[in-house]
């Protein structure tokens, strides 16, 4: 008998123009190089042999309930609207749901050609795969919602890019993967019926409390507000926020050219395909209210009283800048040992976010020398830091008590750049220490000592742009 688990797959059962049923395209010699344990038991999956789970895990075998298919969307990118996106390299093989009583997706990425793949060959090569592996996890351990990683399996055969390197597939766990562009694709082609259809079965799958459409829409906003102040509260830049990257769930979804800062700085763009800086880092909650902006007109167009929809809606979305103020504050307060901001201490931490990006200060290191009580170190104007600091403590008070609050809201280590980057090049070369050293270290970010982890990149080491997987 082969690899089985409990599938209970719901978003099989919608019309099939929601979807092509497609496997995955078989590879060579699929070989485990990773694979999440810890998620795997939350998930209720069997235990198997490395070989059998690569054999699943690679496209090869599909597991017995499985219902294998691409899904379609389409979406805004880079502000353009794209009419028909689509699973391009990717296999929904169908959802579980957990001993935790949430249900999840179970997708191979990387793993072949669909009718979406456009000009692509539907592959993924090793170094996106870790990378996400990597930081998915590391965004999980951090407390932020995410997408996570199953398992990451080499194909045994070589993708070309730039050049030739080796392939592989990545599985990724979501609690869905509904998107902005899943409703976009019905609505701009006017299938109000599939719109509707899927507007249940988001209410259903997700926010069994939303009142209609307009109940979804409000649910999404406030959970995309949170997730936006959470990115930024560690540094976080996604990199590419189009509307297909946007999920429903309130998912941190698509690693592919996002980064962690180190020395900060407001309008830090690391994506290379982003030229204007739209998804700078201090455009990140502009974007988030533009993409729910489009969520909201795909809603409206299946409302029957359509002016009291667009008042609504409007209205809605009108109230996401205080609602990612609040969430901003909240969690930069936190990490200032502040439990309870008040009016005042936004300007506060702007101030010390100022004197961090005049000087240089790295965003991760400032943080976690302020909870320690060395954070004078991190800046070259220290007569400016003094003055500051003076300031904080007046706030701030006992000390003790705001320590123990930053401890719990400041990581030590984030996955930068040149570590992962390291991490590639080694496991290019077959050397998955740096590999493992990351996925250990990462784990516990609040509490490692790994003080080697933490350093900023020397000059030779910054790594300025970063690039989509594909």
């Amino acid at each position: 008998m082969g690899y089985t688990a409990a599938f209970d797959n719901t978003y099989a059962r919608l019309p099939e123009q929601f979807y092509t049923r497609l496997d995955p395209s078989p590879v060579r010699a699929p070989r485990l190089v990773a694979y999440n344990h810890d998620l795997a038991q939350i998930l209720g999956l069997p235990d198997a042999p490395e070989e059998a789970l690569a054999r699943v895990y690679g496209g090869v075998e599909v597991p017995e309930g499985a219902a294998p298919l691409a899904q379609l969307y389409a979406g805004h990118q880079f502000g353009h609207y794209s009419p028909q996106l689509g699973d391009g390299r990717a296999i929904l093989l169908g959802e579980v749901v957990g001993r935790d009583g949430l249900r999840r997706d179970i997708q191979l990425k990387g793993s072949g050609k669909t009718p979406y793949s456009r000009m692509g060959d539907g592959r993924a090569w090793l170094g996106p795969v870790l990378r996400e592996y990597i930081v998915s996890e590391a965004m999980h351990a951090l407390g932020i919602p995410t997408t996570r990683a199953l398992a990451a399996v080499l194909t045994g055969e070589n993708v070309l890019r730039e050049t030739v390197l080796p392939g592989a597939v990545l599985t990724r766990v979501a609690q869905s993967h509904l998107r902005v562009g899943t409703f976009q694709v019905f609505a701009h082609r006017g299938q109000i019926d599939d719109l509707r259809r899927l507007t249940d079965y988001a209410i259903a799958r997700h926010y069994p409390d939303a009142d209609g459409a307009m109940g979804l829409l409000r649910t999404v906003c406030a959970a995309q507000a949170k997730l936006v102040a959470q990115w930024m509260s560690v540094g976080f830049i996604h990199g590419v926020m189009n509307t297909d990257n946007c999920t429903i769930s309130g998912e941190t979804i698509d690693y592919g050219p996002c980064a962690f800062m180190d020395d900060f700085h407001a309008n830090r763009v690391y994506s290379s395909i982003d030229q204007q800086g739209r998804y700078a880092y201090s455009n990140q909650p502009r974007i988030v209210i533009w993409n729910m902006a489009q969520f909201a007109t795909a809603l409206i167009q299946q409302c029957a009283d359509r002016e009291a929809a667009v008042e609504k809606a409007t209205a809605l979305v009108h109230a996401m800048p205080a609602q990612i103020e609040r969430h901003w504050l909240d969690a930069f307060a936190a990490k200032i040992g502040i439990a309870a901001p008040e009016e005042g201490d936004g300007g506060l931490i702007e101030d010390l976010l100022a004197l961090m990006q005049e000087d240089g200060a790295d965003f991760t290191n400032t943080f976690d020398a302020l909870t320690r009580g060395d954070a004078r170190d991190q800046f070259t104007d220290r007569d400016a830091f003094d003055a500051w600091q003076t300031r904080w403590q007046d706030r701030v008070g006992d000390l003790s008590d705001a320590a123990e609050l930053m401890a719990r809201s400041n990581p030590r280590i984030v996955p930068r750049n040149h570590r992962l980057e390291e991490m590639i090049a080694a496991a290019v070369s077959g050397d998955y220490a740096p590999f493992e050293r990351l996925r250990a270290e990462l784990a516990r970010p609040y509490d490692t000592e790994d003080r080697d982890l933490m350093r900023p990149p020397q000059p030779d080491e910054v790594v300025p742009a970063t690039f989509c997987g594909t």
